[in-house]
């Protein structure tokens, strides 16, 4: 194991600083590493693998498209593609589908689609659009997201930055009200901020982003990448309070964590701006994308993952919640199979926390220092859950 690691610290650019565990085969919510041994997986690639880890029905559809067909490139039709954009669309209760691969370049999309939008249907003078968007929000790592990231680490050294953004506090109606103007053309946020510690915006925002939005003539684009696909509990985040956005940008869970697939999905007004060679992606939409996602639509049709998020969800905040309030642990946040933890610095940061859990056998990741996220894959037991919550006790402790 020391070799691997050696050897992709030696010859791998140094943006990530994963745990030290190199991991060789999974199953479920179990990972084993290349010595044999088994690890409870607490953060599921990020939701991407809310299936957990080779769901048989995902492979299934997989290796099926395999011995078809895996790309043609949009220069042709082909036979997988206008069922997932129908059953997409239809999912999501939209009109269209404009398929993507990773979460950054649905974003990317969302944004070009807000402006073109803005200047050929609401009349914005050309170059004057703004997307007003929250602090402490991810969206991803391009020049231009990284614009508009409050995160000095993901922003630190990339400038000159691209303009047109407006940041405001996330939660804070006032602000953003005062924000908006004739030149608005759309707010972007997400429902619930993962990588910044899983913060739950206040009960109403996201109804009053949605009614401030529509009363002054914007396009609401909800960032449901990680948050959405049966993380919390619904299929989107959005619907713990009754709101459709205008504009829904999803990833990671949609390609099962078997392949990178991503959409922006909207109605015909909003995506109907586009015209031939004014977007594009070469592998956005292509056959094998389009077998897995279709797959991932029909299991969240059932119910039963959104189901299993909301009953272990309520479980592990339960759970969680014995442990606020006092000692090491300073608050608890989330909703469904989705938690951010804050640890007192004085008992240890974030890092140190997921080293003595992977000790432990459970992985989980820091963020932000002081703070450990939990999002096991939603086909976890509750008997897996359970014990990995008392490696979390266990390590918790005083005199661990």
């Amino acid at each position: 194991m020391e070799r691997a690691i050696a050897a992709a610290e030696a010859h791998s650019a140094h943006n990530y600083h994963p745990l030290p565990v190199v991991v060789a085969s999974a199953e479920g919510a179990w990972m084993t590493d290349v010595e044999g041994r088994r690890y409870l997986d607490m953060l599921a690639g990020y939701s991407a693998l809310n299936f957990g880890h080779r769901n048989r029905r995902l492979l299934d559809a997989a290796k099926a498209q395999l011995d078809r067909v895996t790309l043609t490139s949009r220069a042709f039709h082909h036979d997988r593609f206008a069922e997932f954009c129908t059953e997409l669309a239809d999912l999501c209760g939209m009109e269209m589908v404009l398929p993507m691969n990773t979460g950054a370049e649905a974003i990317e999309t969302a944004v070009k689609t807000a402006r073109k939008w803005g200047y050929r249907v609401k009349g914005v003078p050309d170059g004057k659009a703004k997307i007003v968007v929250a602090e402490n929000n991810f969206h991803g790592r391009t020049t231009t997201i990284v614009s508009f990231s409050t995160d000095p680490e993901a922003r630190a050294d990339y400038g000159p930055y691209t303009p047109g953004f407006e940041i405001v506090p996330y939660g804070d109606l006032a602000a953003l009200d005062a924000a908006v103007d004739e030149h608005t053309v759309a707010v972007l946020l997400e429902p619930i901020q993962g990588e910044a510690g899983v913060l739950v915006p206040p009960p109403g925002y996201l109804a009053g982003v949605r009614e401030l939005t529509r009363a002054r003539g914007t396009l609401f684009i909800a960032d449901e990448i990680q948050s959405g696909l049966g993380r919390t509990g619904a299929t989107f985040a959005c619907e713990h309070e009754g709101v459709v956005p205008d504009v829904y940008v999803l990833g990671k869970a949609l390609g099962g964590g078997v392949v990178p697939v991503s959409a922006v999905v909207s109605s015909a007004e909003v995506l109907g701006v586009y015209r031939p060679g004014e977007h594009g992606s070469t592998f956005g939409g292509n056959p094998l994308a389009c077998a897995v996602a279709l797959e991932v639509i029909a299991m969240l049709r059932t119910g039963e993952f959104q189901q299993r998020a909301t009953e272990l969800g309520d479980h592990l905040h339960s759970e969680l919640g014995l442990l606020a309030g006092g000692g090491p642990v300073r608050e608890v946040r989330g909703r469904g199979l989705w938690a951010g933890i804050d640890i007192d610095p004085a008992h240890g940061t974030g890092r140190e926390i997921s080293e003595k859990l992977m000790d432990r056998g459970v992985l989980v990741k820091d963020t932000h220092g002081s703070t450990i996220r939990i999002a096991p894959p939603l086909v976890i037991s509750k008997e897996d859950l359970d014990w990995g919550l008392a490696q979390l006790r266990g390590v918790l402790s005083a005199g661990d």
